[in-house]
């Protein structure tokens, strides 16, 4: 079977009975577990943590670059390195792709061309001939999204006109209005409002080498007039687009000092939360757009905001002897609470030093003094939540919260209990009225901004999603609380709920519906579900039927689009060690799945502790922005042997633990 071409309906070949259960080796497995946890140890920070590196597609490297020749100040000694990685991952049609085999993508494709050209490189190279053709096919560069557009008008490449109507005046709107800035994502949030100034203001990129793409439009853009769609289809799209009409006759009409009280808001928002190192928001768009702004205000380079601004997205980067590029962001503690989940489950006990040592930092990262952008829906509510970063007070996430006080519940109750006590109950105060949880915020769900044209990339809100449900529900489980419990049977319900019409669970902060079932399903076992109940018979019968022809699992990150629901072109380690635990969650330890799970990540080449793997594993925004984790092909394949290692050595058939 060509796995390249594999679609919902089809059902890869399974791994049947306990056909190879008893072929594996557990001396064997002992040799792996150790070589693999010795390598995880040797890879921890002197602090006790873990950091790796979080690579997305070309389109951050490629605004890093378009960022220094914004400001006007060219780093040609990065910008080379980075210009190698930009070549290196495009696509052989010619584009860039928004994942590593994925389709062409234009508006990482027009960007990563305007950055190549930027340092220096010849149009008329084959690379760049190649480029230029593959987005003239597709209708040019004006087919870029709305973030894409913007930056070319920085640039001048296209009018103000080819973006929305987006004004400081916004974040002066009462919470009543339709659109209110504490309506939208934290993410939304951060990139929006230093994007506010720059809206207003429009100002000129400096652009030192006067570099232009005016070779990507097949006609003068300045001459276009139609460039915004509707994002939904939605007659609701209509309305919005109407109304970003009327309000470019009104815009003129604003008076100075309202614009000026407007932006002096934004820039004390972006003040308030610039964040230190770590940056606006712990996010590259977000610092960037913060560091344009002071500058078009006319903040010297000097000023500290700006030296600290400017400071987060260097921190970002990652050179290596002859490539760079730029992350999106760290995630040091959801790399922590994770690995120490693996090394746990790998037979490390409390009191050794590398638990005791990560446990230290991960309490002392918890955020009890700082109340976020998330207390406008829980008004009250003490903080206890951890960020995804090193630090970002105002944006604990829910998910790394789970995941850390069930590692450190799991390390210690007792020494830990202030620490987990304060973690849960900001997470039971997090969930949304319909039992579910989002990542950063409650009822994040004012789904009419969708449709408006600002939100063509379709991640605008934080809505209550499986995956990170799962992941409360099952920290609840590991610290005891029963199914009786409100919030407990809320959050099982909600659960029930999304489950997918073939049996499986969406994920959306991994890829994908693997990850999602694997979740769900741990969630359920530890918190008592019966399961052999149908509904997670056929989550069960789902994921047997998706592992591939090698005994391990993958999906295609184009699983996001409903015509490539099903599409899996090999495997990865991570995925197949999600599939494993979803199984053994279920009472599945001894399915020849499973045995062949197992010797699929036995025999899986890798380096140390290391397990190779190519594909993209995690998602920023489904169909917009994906990641690889670098640390996932590390921890996940050992936590899921050693799961496999205990649960066939104590007879116990399904694991204790939430996770």
């Amino acid at each position: 079977m060509d796995r390249s071409t594999q679609s919902e309906g089809d059902t890869p070949q399974s791994g049947g009975g306990d056909t190879r259960a008893e072929a594996i080796d557990l001396g064997d497995l002992d040799q792996t577990i150790d070589e693999a946890r010795s390598w995880l140890q040797d890879h921890q920070d002197g602090d006790g943590s873990w950091a790796f590196e979080l690579e997305a597609d070309a389109t951050i490297p490629a605004e890093y670059i378009l960022l220094n020749h914004y400001l006007g100040e060219p780093n040609d000694h990065i910008e080379a390195k980075m210009g190698v990685y930009l070549r290196r991952i495009q696509g052989e049609h010619g584009g860039w792709p928004l994942f590593p085999d994925g389709d062409f993508d234009m508006s990482a494709t027009v960007k990563a061309y305007y950055a190549l050209k930027m340092i220096g490189d010849d149009p008329d190279a084959p690379h760049m001939a190649k480029a230029r053709a593959a987005v003239l096919a597709r209708g040019g560069a004006a087919r870029a999204n709305v973030f894409t557009r913007i930056a070319l008008a920085l640039f001048e490449q296209v009018p103000w006109r080819a973006a929305p109507v987006i004004r400081p005046e916004a974040i002066l709107l009462p919470t009543w209005s339709p659109f209110h800035i504490d309506k939208v994502a934290y993410w939304s949030r951060t990139v929006m409002i230093p994007l506010f100034v720059l809206a207003a203001t429009r100002p000129k990129a400096r652009n030192p080498r006067g570099v232009g793409i005016r070779e990507l439009f097949p006609e003068d853009p300045f001459r276009q007039t139609e460039f915004l769609e509707n994002p939904t289809g939605h007659v609701l799209g209509n309305v919005m687009l109407a109304l970003d009409k009327a309000a470019r006759l009104v815009q003129p009409m604003i008076p100075q000092w309202l614009e000026k009280k407007a932006i002096g808001k934004c820039m004390d928002f972006v003040k308030q939360r610039l964040n230190g190192e770590d940056g606006l928001g712990g996010i590259f768009p977000a610092m960037a757009n913060a560091v344009m702004a002071y500058d078009v205000l006319g903040y010297p380079r000097d000023h500290p905001d700006y030296v600290t601004a400017r400071g987060a997205i260097e921190k970002l980067v990652v050179e290596r002897e002859d490539e760079a590029y730029c992350q999106p962001c760290l995630s040091p503690v959801w790399d922590t609470g994770l690995a120490m989940h693996a090394m746990q489950e790998s037979g490390m006990v409390a009191g050794d030093t590398v638990l005791d040592k990560a446990a230290e930092w991960l309490v002392d990262r918890q955020i009890t003094d700082v109340v976020g952008d998330w207390a406008t829906r829980r008004p009250g509510l003490r903080p206890g939540g951890w960020a995804f970063q090193y630090w970002n007070d105002y944006y604990p996430d829910v998910d790394d919260t789970a995941v850390v006080v069930m590692a450190l519940h799991r390390a210690d109750p007792v020494r830990y209990k202030d620490a987990i006590d304060r973690g849960t109950e900001w997470i039971i105060g997090m969930q949304s009225e319909n039992g579910g949880w989002g990542a950063f915020d409650a009822e994040n769900e004012a789904y009419h901004l969708n449709h408006i044209p600002f939100a063509d990339h379709g991640a605008l809100l934080d809505p209550p999603t499986s995956d990170v449900s799962a992941r409360c529900l099952g920290m609840l489980a590991q610290l005891g609380h029963g199914r009786d419990e409100p919030v407990v049977a809320r959050a099982i319900e909600f659960l029930k709920n999304e489950q997918e019409e073939d049996g499986s669970w969406f994920g959306r902060w991994g890829t994908n519906y693997v990850y999602g079932t694997w979740s769900v399903l741990s969630a359920l076992n530890a918190i008592g579900e019966d399961m052999s109940a149908p509904y997670i018979r056929r989550a069960v019968d789902w994921l047997k039927s998706r592992q591939m022809d090698d005994g391990g699992w993958g999906e295609d990150c184009a699983t996001y689009w409903e015509e490539t629901k099903g599409l899996a072109k090999e495997s990865t380690p991570s995925q197949t060690a999600w599939a494993m635990m979803g199984l053994m969650a279920a009472g599945e330890v001894d399915c020849g799945e499973v045995a062949r799970g197992v010797d699929y990540l036995m025999t899986h080449p890798r380096e140390g502790g290391k397990w190779e793997e190519t594909k993209f594993n995690a998602v920023g925004f489904p169909k917009v922005f994906y990641l690889t984790y670098h640390g996932y092909s590390a921890y996940f394949p050992l936590w899921s042997l050693s799961r496999y290692r205990n649960l066939k050595r104590s007879n116990t058939k399904r694991p204790a633990y939430g996770i």
